[in-house]
């Protein structure tokens, strides 16, 4: 934008901004001139838990997605896997051996050429981690490299190996060269990705965590404007994430309360995203100590809970969920309707020795700081809680501390998101309620032999029998649901999001939550 321009447009806003004020209606949002101000992307919760994209399993998929690539990327309009830096891809007729033809001329931040060597080295070592969500690649039995452009994959039993590769976690493809001690170099906050933008500051603990700047030599080109610098903040408090946005600090507010959305949506200067996604909010029941060992209890809590009440107040935030796996995804039980059930709770609260008659019962719970949705369920279910003579003591906490008190079982119920790794169901059950040592994000600290070889025939019948594999599922929700009451599952999110009116091309992709593809958008002009 010229200069002549940008002064014309801050005189004209500048006007609006006073007569705007004068009909008492929202401010307009200020602009920064294109290619002037960096995106800046406000999140509740802290970005970095863990930088080694072969580990990375948590809230940084917000900014990897920018700086690492993988094969494939899911499209959220076909419902199919689509070219990333695998242009073409084929697999044989029994779906045990798939090859895929790589895009030419990649390199990595470090400078080394992304290749089919690099290819099988990066997913040979995250297959080795044994970590995060690196079981996606469990099918694989070996990798060949065919030539500098081709690497095969050959599977133990058939898996939609396109889908796979398209992986918000543990597909992402990195020079595993960059140092001797990889993790070590990692855990700095460094990077080895091939992605439109690469590391320029970390601070761990900061409000102004993560800076990434532009990679010069990225294979999609900077030939139109684009932004050059991406800026994650983290701000629990939304009401000043709000502020940041009208004032113009912020360009994209990942997460506002259903008032402050209600505001965004009536702001002139700003833009506002509400969809459907596959995230859905589970409290999770301590089924290994406590008070809630006992599953009597643990069902007390289920009927406690004011399902239709918390949808109504959530204004639109959030949809009623059925079983475990959100509409949309193979798995989904729409039969499943949970019901508020005070009555019921208090007969099983009597049976365990607790309730209005019998002792008073405290549960410590925690949930993520900064998020007005979780804040809510917290209230409402104190509030329900508190006639059959229970007390919730509920704490607040960044995702990290959270995390690791939840990794000791410090706590009676964990609330949390969980989304899936791919666009598909197994990732809950696999990850959440599958027997896990140590544990990782089994936070309900099951172990059910049998629930697991149930789940464990999943991956397969995928691919070769889909009404048997949605049979499965359907057994293994009522076993964690009803026979374990393992945990709760009140609410899917609906995305509810605003950003500077100016800026276009942003599209909300389910099967990476809450991330922005900032290469792809048109800087505000």
């Amino acid at each position: 934008m010229r200069e002549g321009d940008a002064l014309r447009r801050r005189i004209a806003a500048a006007a609006a901004l006073v007569l705007l004020a004068a009909c008492s209606a929202p401010p307009e949002v200020r602009h920064a001139p294109a290619g002037e101000a960096p995106f800046v992307y406000v999140d509740n919760l802290d970005v970095i838990t863990e930088w080694d994209p072969s580990r990375s399993y948590s809230n940084e998929i917000i900014a990897l997605q920018n700086i690492y690539e993988t094969l494939t990327l899911w499209n959220p309009v076909t419902k199919k896997s689509a070219p990333r830096l695998a242009t073409s891809w084929r697999s044989s007729a029994d779906g045990r051996t798939w090859t895929f033809t790589l895009r030419s001329g990649v390199t990595f931040h470090t400078g080394r050429p992304l290749d089919a060597a690099a290819v099988k080295a990066s997913i040979e070592r995250t297959m080795k981690s044994g970590t995060g969500a690196s079981y996606i690649w469990d099918g694989v039995s070996s990798i060949r490299v065919e030539d500098p452009e081709t690497v095969t994959f050959s599977l133990k039993y058939p898996v939609p190996l396109d889908l796979v590769a398209s992986a918000g976690y543990a597909a992402y493809i990195y020079d595993t060269k960059a140092a001797p001690d990889l993790g070590k170099w990692f855990s700095a906050g460094r990077d080895a990705g091939s992605g439109p933008y690469t590391v320029a500051k970390w601070q761990r603990g900061k409000e102004e965590e993560l800076t990434l700047r532009a990679y010069d030599q990225y294979w999609g080109g900077w030939s139109r404007p684009h932004y050059s610098t991406v800026k994650y903040r983290v701000v629990p408090d939304l009401d000043r994430a709000w502020r940041m946005l009208r004032n113009g600090e912020a360009t994209f507010v990942e997460r506002l309360s259903p008032s402050l959305f209600a505001k965004a949506s009536a702001t002139p200067g700003v833009r506002t995203s509400e969809r459907p996604s596959f995230q859905t909010a589970m409290a999770l029941f301590n089924t290994a100590s406590g008070p809630l060992r006992d599953v009597r209890v643990r069902r007390a809590i289920q009927q406690a809970i004011d399902y239709r009440g918390l949808i109504k107040d959530l204004r639109g935030a959030g949809a009623p969920n059925a079983g475990v796996i959100p509409g949309g995804l193979l798995g989904h039980v729409p039969a499943r309707s949970p019901r508020q059930n005070p009555a019921g709770a208090a007969q099983l609260l009597a049976r365990a020795g607790y309730g209005p008659e019998g002792e008073p019962l405290r549960l410590r719970m925690t949930y993520a700081e900064g998020d007005s949705d979780q804040r809510l369920f917290v209230t409402k279910l104190a509030a329900a809680l508190r006639p059959l003579n229970v007390t919730l003591e509920a704490r607040a906490m960044s995702w990290n501390a959270q995390w690791e008190l939840g990794r000791k079982g410090g706590q009676d119920i964990f609330l949390m998101y969980w989304y899936p790794d791919y666009a598909d169901g197994y990732s809950w059950f696999g990850n959440v309620f599958h027997s896990a040592d140590p544990t990782g994000f089994n936070l309900a600290y099951l172990r059910d032999p049998s629930l697991d070889a149930l789940l464990d025939t999943v991956p397969e019948l995928t691919v070769t029998d889909k009404t048997a594999a949605q049979r499965t599922y359907e057994r293994a929700t009522t076993q964690v649901l009803d026979q374990r009451a393992a945990a709760a599952l009140p609410w899917v999110v609906n995305y509810q999001r605003a950003y500077v009116g100016g800026v276009g091309g942003y599209d909300d992709n389910p099967a990476y939550p809450d991330v922005v593809f900032v290469y792809e958008l048109r800087p505000s002009a």
